[in-house]
């Protein structure tokens, strides 16, 4: 280039090109909280360099000699291509050539500010007050909670009752509507109520609808009904096959998409997933099949493909998928959403009052995304620290943030979760046909993790600790499969704030409740927080005892968020290294032969921490009680990631006394019809 600039002119590029760089970090990559200082700031300073800026000025032409009219032909191909490179130069940095030119980039820079306070604002403006919606959460073999918001128009009202219908699905052209319980709904709850319908069966289909209580026409139904399928009978010894869907962490319109505020493109790309079969099944995504069992036969793949991250941290390659059997998988049955469902304080902190956490749960009932989800498939909910303020311990419960913050997650999520033991506790259990799922609450009860000595923490707390090994005792010799959730990583292979803020920062309790999870078969825990995958394999120490049990984590995140680029934040193993007995196979003649090898103690089995939107399903088929099955998938970005099927260890559970696997479907029926309850029986 040609030319002088002034000192502003230059000035002016550099406000302009920092201000473009962090406003694509903070709309794109990651809303770092000081970003909506830095943005604001270098628009102001690249704004008051332009009254002194000027383009470039001509130099002074120096003599040359006379030219031919080819020569004057090249000479103006040059100046264009210079002109034209100046141009996209000018568009780029910022670097003024002509008026036109910074009329275009003071445009984009505008442009860009106004997408920034979209961003920032419009949640803070769009109250979502209006919201209306109706949705399923806990799922009983006999009984279903069921979740309604319905405010009034006339916002001066107190207060005003709707009715739930239900019938079965199955038969829903000829079968009348059953009235069910009527819901008080009033401002003080935010215009929202959860009931429960009983006197179901189990594994059965139906649909639910919101009526007024003054509408008797119960042939016109004011919204579309709800299906759900009610819960196999957990006594009944007949095995489960079904789906679950596992995922944490959301923030609507991240990567941010212009005024697109109330989409949650996550929920999106899990609802074409779900309900789009054919494009799932039939399609080829990247998929990692790895077999793994807990009898520790050796598998057909060697072991290094069960790792998915390097000795030196590095992410290992995904194999190129076969193309998948178009045989129907299970049915999904519910959704765990592990915590972060709402982040309250990101990009800002909205404030500590019951209408600002309550203003962020309307805003996502309110997107047309998760209502493609939440109308069709039961979501059961544990929360974080972003329901909060970031990074939160249980200081003093009963005072801010943690009191507004519990009331608005327990009015829209909490309610429509199974009962916990103890009223008033987010912690509870619940059950699927053989499968048993115990629900921690991560946040409330844990200790600072700064201070005091490790040996003292608590992450749990006294109370929740002890239900958590009571139910362990139960379900070991009554359920197949057991998974415990918690919202932050059990592990302690992440690295940086996780440290503190996951179970590593509890090593004592981590430890204990480990030794006694090594004693119990297939046990598996699911959490999220870390936005990104991972597969972790505990393996038990020799002070546990002969015939311990492996241990594995999935843990899953973000559905809808960002994920940190280049930087990996995962150990691939621990320091601590346990021998390990496992049977060998040598050839089809001849006895497995044991072999001892040392493993750590946790290891990455897979991590995948690149993309902004991922779920992980898990399928459970027990109907051979000797060879229980599970399959791990993990969907990234819309696209199968990787794989794991797992043998799990048989069972002999005790024996069912259940009339119901004794009575036929066609006597119930008739008892049902003549107004029998026969399913309170059994």
């Amino acid at each position: 280039m040609t030319g002088s600039r002034s000192k502003a002119s230059y000035a002016g590029a550099i406000f302009s090109t920092l201000f473009r760089l962090f406003t694509y970090v903070f709309l794109r990559v990651i809303p770092i909280r000081w970003c909506k200082y830095l943005i604001p700031a270098f628009y102001l300073a690249y704004a008051v360099t332009i009254p002194f800026t000027r383009p470039l000025s001509p130099q002074s032409p120096s003599p040359s000699p006379p030219s031919t009219p080819e020569d004057n032909k090249q000479g103006s191909n040059a100046a264009k291509d210079e002109s034209n490179n100046d141009f996209l130069w000018e568009l780029l940095f910022s670097l003024p050539t002509t008026r036109v030119a910074s009329i275009i980039t003071w445009s984009i820079n505008t442009l860009l500010i106004v997408f920034a306070a979209d961003f920032v604002f419009t949640p803070l403006i769009d109250s979502a007050a209006d919201v209306t919606f109706t949705r399923v959460g806990a799922v009983y073999p006999d009984s279903v909670k069921v979740i309604v918001r319905y405010p009034l128009i006339d916002h001066n009202a107190t207060e005003h009752n709707v009715r739930i219908l239900w019938r079965p699905a199955t038969a829903a052209d000829v079968e009348p509507w059953t009235d069910g319980p009527v819901l008080r709904l009033d401002p003080e709850f935010d215009w929202t109520n959860t009931t429960k319908l009983t006197k179901l069966w189990p594994s059965t289909e139906y649909e639910c609808a919101r009526i007024g209580v003054h509408e008797q026409d119960h042939a016109t139904v004011p919204n579309s009904p709800i299906r759900f399928r009610t819960f196999p009978d957990s006594r009944l010894p007949t095995g489960s096959h079904f789906r679950f869907v596992v995922s944490s962490c959301l923030k609507p319109n991240f990567p941010y998409a212009p005024f697109q505020n109330g989409r949650i493109k996550g929920f999106d790309l899990l609802a074409d997933y779900l309900f789009l079969e054919s494009a799932v099944i039939d399609t080829p995504g990247i998929v990692e099949p790895v077999s793994v069992n807990d009898n520790m036969t050796e598998s057909p793949i060697p072991l290094e493909r069960n790792v998915g991250i390097e000795a030196n941290g590095s992410v290992g390659n995904v194999v190129p998928a076969t193309i998948l059997e178009p045989e129907r998988v299970a049915s999904t049955e519910f959704m765990l959403f592990l915590g972060d469902f709402i982040y309250a304080d990101i990009p800002i902190y909205h404030g500590d009052s019951k209408h600002a956490y309550r203003r962020l749960y309307r805003q996502n009932y309110n997107s047309p995304s998760f209502r493609k989800i939440y109308e069709r498939l039961p979501i059961i909910h544990t929360y974080d620290d972003h329901e909060i303020i970031n990074n939160y311990f249980g200081q003093s419960n009963d005072t801010p943030p943690f009191a507004n913050a519990e009331d608005a997650f327990r009015i829209y999520n909490a309610e429509g979760n199974y009962d916990a033991h103890v009223s008033g506790q987010h912690y509870y259990d619940f059950r699927y046909g053989d499968v048993a799922f115990f629900v921690t609450d991560s946040r409330r009860y844990r200790s600072n993790p700064f201070t005091g000595e490790t040996a003292t923490r608590t992450m749990l707390g006294e109370a929740q600790l002890s239900a958590l090994y009571e139910w362990l005792g139960k379900v070991n010799q009554t359920a197949t499969f057991k998974f415990i959730i918690t919202s932050v990583p059990f592990t302690s292979l992440w690295t940086h704030d996780a440290q503190t803020d996951s179970w590593a920062g509890y090593a004592s309790e981590k430890a204990s409740l480990l030794s006694a999870l090594h004693t119990v078969a297939n046990v598996y825990l699911l959490s999220g927080d870390r936005h990104e995958f991972a597969a972790i394999e505990f393996n038990p120490p020799n002070e546990v005892g002969v015939g311990a049990h492996v241990v594995r984590e999935f843990s899953t995140s973000p559905l809808s968020m960002f994920y940190v680029p280049l930087v990996r934040t995962l150990r691939a193993a621990s320091d601590a290294i346990v021998p390990r007995t496992r049977l060998r196979i040598v050839d089809e003649e001849s006895p497995p032969e044991e072999v001892v090898e040392e493993v750590p103690m946790e290891r990455v089995l897979k991590y995948l921490p690149i993309g902004n939107y991922k779920w992980s399903t898990i399928e459970i088929d027990t109907r051979n009680p000797e060879h229980p099955k599970l399959n791990l998938e993990a969907v990234i970005d819309g696209k199968v990631a990787y794989n794991l099927p797992i043998d799990a260890t048989p069972v002999k559970l005790r024996s069912s006394t259940a009339l119901g696997s004794m009575v036929p479907d066609s006597i119930k029926d008739i008892l049902d019809r003549v107004g029998l309850t026969p399913n309170r029986w059994f």
